[in-house]
C-alpha cells in the first residue's frame, strides 16, 4: 500500500482544485494506494486559517495594490524571512499528522506546505518523497525555500523551468507538465446539447466572459468591458458568467436590457458547465488565475485578460502576452479601442489560437501522476 498526503492552503481556489484533480486521477487510475487531502494551515490552527485567508481575500478584493506589495515583498527581504520562520514553527504542528499517517509521498500545491515539509526533511524527521506543484505561470521564490529537500517540481511552462534552474534547483527534478486539470476537461462533449442547454445560436461565434469569481474582477471595470463587447462585437454571442456575485449579475443584466441584447447575451450565475461552454467558445475574457488560464489554454482558447490581481496574476498576464496567446486590457487603456482592433480582423484570433496549441497541456494531471507513481500501481496492468 502506497500512502500519499496531498497538502494545499485556501489562499485562492487554485491550490485546492489542483489537489483534488490529482486525487481524482490517482483514485481513478491507480490501485493499492491510500490518499488524504489536507488544508495544511487549517489543520495547524483553524482560527489562524480563518484570519489569514480572510485577510488575503479582503486584500485581494479591496486593496489589490497592497496585496501586490505583499506578494513582491515575500520574494525577499523582511517579509520573506518572516514567512520562512513562521513556516518553520508551523511545521512542528504538522509533524504530528505526518508521523501518524506515515506517507511514502507528500504532494504540495502551496508554497507553505512545501516549506514545512522541506524543513522537517532537513531536520531528519522525514524520509518520504516530496513533490511540489506550482500553480501559476511564473515562479515565486517562496515555492523554492528548502528546494534541495524536494524530489519533484512540476511547472506550467519552459520559462518556469529555466527560472528554477537559475535559482539553483536540480534540473533533473523539474518537469514541465502544466497545472493539474479536472477530468471534466477531457470527457467527450456534445456541442449540440450545450447550445440547446443555454439557448445559444450554433451559427454564431461565442465569447465566454467570466465576470464574477471570488473577487469580482475589478467591479466597475468589468462592467465597462462587458458593455464594450456588447456594443462593439454584435456579430458574436456572449455568455457572461457572474458566479455567485449577485451584484455583478444585476449589473450584467442591466447592460443587456439597456443595449436590447437579450438575443445575443446570456447572463449566468454559478455554473458547473464551464468545460462545455469553453468547448463552444472562440475566446475567453477573464482575470488570469492559474487554474482558469490552464483550463482556457487546454480548451484551445485565446484570452482577453482583464483586472488581474497585482502579483502572480499580473505575471500570468505578462506571460500570456509574451507568448502571443493573450491580450491584456490594462486599467489605463480604452477597452473600446482594443476590442475593436482585436475583433475587426479574424486572423488575429486565429493566430492566437495556433499559438495556444503550443502551450496547452491537456494531459497535465495524468502526466504528473504517471511521473510520481509510474506503472507499478496502475490499474489493469
Amino acid at each position: 500500500m502506497k500512502k500519499i498526503l496531498i497538502f494545499y492552503a485556501s489562499y485562492g481556489g487554485g491550490h485546492l482544485s489542483a489537489a483534488n484533480s490529482i486525487k481524482e486521477c490517482l483514485e481513478t487510475n491507480y490501485t493499492n494506494i491510500q490518499i488524504e487531502v489536507i488544508d495544511c494551515i487549517r489543520y495547524i490552527n483553524r482560527m489562524l486559517n480563518k484570519v489569514t485567508t480572510g485577510a488575503y481575500n479582503e486584500m485581494a478584493k479591496d486593496v489589490p495594490n497592497l496585496w501586490g506589495k505583499v506578494y513582491a515583498g515575500s520574494q525577499k527581504g523582511l517579509l520573506s524571512s518572516v514567512s520562512k520562520e513562521t513556516n518553520k514553527l508551523m511545521a512542528r504542528k504538522l509533524f504530528k499528522l505526518i508521523i501518524e499517517y506515515n506517507p511514502d509521498l507528500i504532494i504540495s500545491t502551496h508554497p507553505f506546505s512545501t516549506q514545512m515539509v522541506s524543513y522537517l526533511k532537513r531536520k531528519g524527521h522525514l524520509n518520504c518523497k516530496l513533490a511540489t506543484i506550482l500553480t501559476d505561470f511564473s515562479m515565486h521564490t517562496q515555492w523554492l525555500i528548502g528546494n534541495e529537500y524536494g524530489d519533484y517540481f512540476f511547472v506550467a511552462n519552459d520559462k518556469m523551468k529555466e527560472q528554477l534552474i537559475d535559482y539553483g534547483v536540480d534540473k533533473e527534478k523539474i518537469y514541465v507538465t502544466g497545472i493539474p486539470l479536472s477530468s471534466k476537461f477531457k470527457r467527450k462533449i456534445d456541442n449540440k446539447e450545450t447550445y440547446k442547454m443555454f439557448n445559444l445560436n450554433p451559427e454564431k461565434k461565442t465569447i465566454l466572459f467570466f465576470g464574477g469569481g471570488e473577487f469580482g474582477l475589478g467591479k466597475e471595470r468589468t462592467v465597462q468591458i462587458l458593455d464594450s463587447l456588447v456594443k462593439n462585437v454584435p456579430e458574436y454571442q456572449i455568455v457572461a458568467i457572474s458566479g455567485k456575485n449577485e451584484k455583478m449579475r444585476k449589473k450584467f443584466e442591466d447592460i443587456v436590457q439597456y443595449e436590447n441584447a437579450e438575443d445575443r447575451v446570456k447572463v449566468l450565475g454559478f455554473t458547473d458547465k464551464v468545460p462545455e461552454l469553453m468547448k463552444i467558445s472562440t475566446i475567453v475574457v477573464t482575470k488570469p488565475g492559474g487554474l482558469t488560464t490552464s483550463e482556457s489554454l487546454a480548451s484551445g482558447l485565446p484570452i482577453l485578460v482583464i483586472s488581474p490581481i497585482p502579483g502572480q496574476e499580473e505575471e500570468n498576464a505578462q506571460f500570456l502576452e509574451e507568448k502571443g496567446v493573450g491580450i491584456w486590457i490594462k486599467k489605463d487603456q480604452n477597452p473600446d479601442e482594443i476590442i475593436k482592433k482585436l475583433f475587426e480582423n479574424e486572423d488575429t484570433i486565429a493566430k492566437m489560437k495556433e499559438k495556444v496549441k503550443e502551450l496547452a497541456k491537456k494531459d497535465s494531471t495524468e502526466n504528473i501522476c504517471e511521473i510520481l507513481l509510474g506503472e507499478e500501481y496502475k490499474k489493469n496492468n
